[in-house]
């Protein structure tokens, strides 16, 4: 999650793995992912930057 949480520009693919993704859930900034609906990483990074 460091290098998402530094990053200019992120793209989340999902929805899920293998044949669950694949397609582009979000796209922006990291500030932004963290307001992006059903995104697992939007989640995973909210809960990684309060913990640091």
């Amino acid at each position: 999650m460091g290098v998402v949480k530094r990053a200019n520009w992120v793209i989340d693919l999902g929805p899920d793995g293998g044949k669950h993704g694949g397609e582009v859930v979000f796209e922006g900034t990291p500030a932004q992912l963290l307001d992006a609906p059903g995104s697992f990483t939007a989640a995973y990074l909210a809960s990684n930057l309060t913990a640091t």
